[in-house]
């Protein structure tokens, strides 16, 4: 199994419209090969994490070289509401 998990700072005040723009975006995540489950975590100070389970690394890596990717990364709406970049942490579970 793999977790892939993408860190974001939002800008105080802008947590609840960043919810919603994950409530109603398409992840196209549906009948992807390998992919298991997603959650958005919500932690303190503006941070949230994405976080998917895969199958398999490949299966991961398999997605982020797809049309669904390219389609669900390009609807966009995160305009700003972020201090900075994501930050990417990837995880192979071994237990």
């Amino acid at each position: 199994m793999y977790i892939a998990m993408n860190k974001f700072k939002v800008v105080d005040g802008q947590g609840a419209a960043f919810e919603q723009m994950w409530q109603e975006r398409d992840t196209y995540l549906d009948g992807v090969p390998g992919f298991q489950s997603f959650q958005l975590l919500k932690g303190v100070d503006g941070i949230y994490i994405s976080h998917s389970t895969w199958e398999t690394i490949q299966a991961f890596k398999a997605w982020t070289e797809s049309e669904a990717f390219r389609k669900a990364h390009a609807q966009g709406g995160s305009k700003g509401m972020l201090q900075g970049h994501p930050e990417f942490s990837g995880y192979e579970v071994v237990l």
